[in-house]
């Protein structure tokens, strides 16, 4: 409600007006927060769209990018949601280079998108290359670097032609990671239950 009432106080302002755009942000994010991913693609289209029409800072179109592949996912669309997702994570290395943590969360979500899809073999390549960079970034504790062993050991399992080596290093690194989360985020984190998940079914 407060989303929707923000907009209106706005919405008659100049596409370029700062206050307008935020409150476009808020009305996106209060109707994801919500659950309503119909009314929030609408926002987030839009969104995007003005900010490319006004000539954003390449930093505020990333985020609307994002946000937008976020909604496409959350809405079953995965295969629109995938190139945003690149474009996202090459923006972010352009941007901020390899050791940003957020080009780091760009590469995972990128990585998310290509296992759910079955593009293994790129998922793999580019888990490969980034998660030594987010242990040596961010640490063996961090939550981004769970997420990433976990999207990487999917890769592997889920993959048609994966190897009884491929099985073998999935099984121990969902096992490892899932020690690691039980012991930094508890028994009851999303994460850590997740992981357990995954590793019954690998």
């Amino acid at each position: 409600a407060r989303g929707w009432a923000r907009w209106k106080t706005y919405v008659g302002r100049l596409e370029t007006d700062e206050a307008k755009g935020l409150a476009m942000t808020q009305l996106g994010n209060g109707l994801s927060a919500v659950g309503n991913w119909a009314d929030a693609l609408s926002v987030r289209e839009a969104e995007l769209s003005t900010l490319r029409r006004i000539g954003a800072p390449l930093s505020a179109i990333l985020a609307a990018q994002g946000n937008l592949a976020n909604t496409y996912q959350y809405l079953g669309r995965l295969d629109e949601a995938l190139p945003l997702r690149q474009d996202v994570y090459s923006g972010r290395v352009r941007l901020s280079g390899e050791e940003h943590e957020l080009t780091l969360v760009a590469a995972n979500n990128y990585a998310s998108s290509l296992v759910e899809l079955g593009h293994f073999k790129e998922a793999k390549a580019l888990m490969r290359k980034t998660i030594p960079v987010v242990r040596r970034v961010l640490g063996e504790n961090h939550d981004l670097i769970l997420t990433m062993r976990w999207n990487y050991a999917e890769a592997l399992y889920k993959d048609d032609g994966a190897t009884l080596d491929d099985l073998r290093e999935a099984v121990t690194t969902l096992d490892g990671t899932g020690q690691t989360a039980r012991r930094v985020l508890g028994g009851a984190h999303p994460i850590t239950k997740g992981l357990e998940k995954c590793l019954r079914d690998a």
